[in-house]
């Protein structure tokens, strides 16, 4: 069987906002920009999209039906599995009390509106940047670990690790989101993509990465859950 890489997917938008006009403003630039989009019309759907689909960027309307936008905003910060996606709270309310609201409850950004759109989209890429730097295609640094996904190099404690192509995505994965647990079907997704069906081959190249990175008798980065999967923790 030939194995395939999966090609990173864009970053994931989810656009919460109830006026027509302005989604459809939104979704053309983010998707013309080269991002994918989501959207949701109401409050409580953006929380359960929120959930469902792990977007990578939420731009988040204040005055919306069913949930506030504060109130989404609120709720989401408290949700453990989804309290890192930022969020940029989208307004007309531009007084400096309301903004000082919306940062205070967990908004990363603060848009009032009317506003420029390439401005919003520069402010997006920078809350991504800083969130999540692989998804912008920028090196990744986790303790002593460095992944260049431009030149396709990882370094350790100064050194070069070699690793094959998906040794290499592996890792990326994993170094994405320090901390987090992946099952194998999660990892299963990232790095063969959703036809897989060889669960076993997760554990022998997180093997193999894991052999490649105790280079001298360093460590052991990678932990393993039990009956959960595995997870970055390492901090060098």
């Amino acid at each position: 069987m030939v194995m395939q890489m999966v090609p990173p997917e864009p970053p994931l938008v989810l656009i919460v906002e109830d006026e027509p006009a302005q989604t459809e403003l939104l979704r053309y630039n983010f998707d013309k920009t080269g991002f994918r989009t989501i959207t949701a019309t109401d409050g409580e759907e953006g929380v359960l999209l929120a959930r469902e689909r792990r977007p990578d960027l939420i731009v988040l309307d204040w005055m919306l039906p069913e949930l506030s936008g504060i109130e989404v905003c609120r709720q989401l910060k408290r949700d453990a599995e989804v309290r890192q996606i930022p969020i940029m709270m989208l307004t007309a309310r531009g007084e400096e009390t309301d903004k000082v609201r919306g940062l205070d409850t967990g908004a990363d950004d603060y848009v009032v509106k009317p506003y420029s759109v390439n401005e919003l989209l520069a402010r997006a890429r920078a809350l991504l940047r800083r969130a999540n730097p692989a998804s912008m295609g920028e090196t990744l640094v986790h303790g002593d670990l460095v992944l260049d996904q431009v030149q396709h190099k990882v370094i350790r404690n100064g050194r070069p690790v070699k690793l094959g192509p998906t040794e290499f995505r592996l890792l990326t994965v994993l170094m994405e989101r320090p901390g987090r647990v992946w099952s194998r079907g999660q990892l299963l997704d990232r790095v063969w993509g959703q036809d897989m069906e060889i669960d076993y081959r997760v554990d022998v190249h997180v093997g193999r990465l894991r052999k490649a990175l105790r280079q001298e008798g360093q460590s052991d980065p990678i932990r393993t859950v039990r009956a959960a999967g595995y997870s970055l923790d390492y901090e060098g």
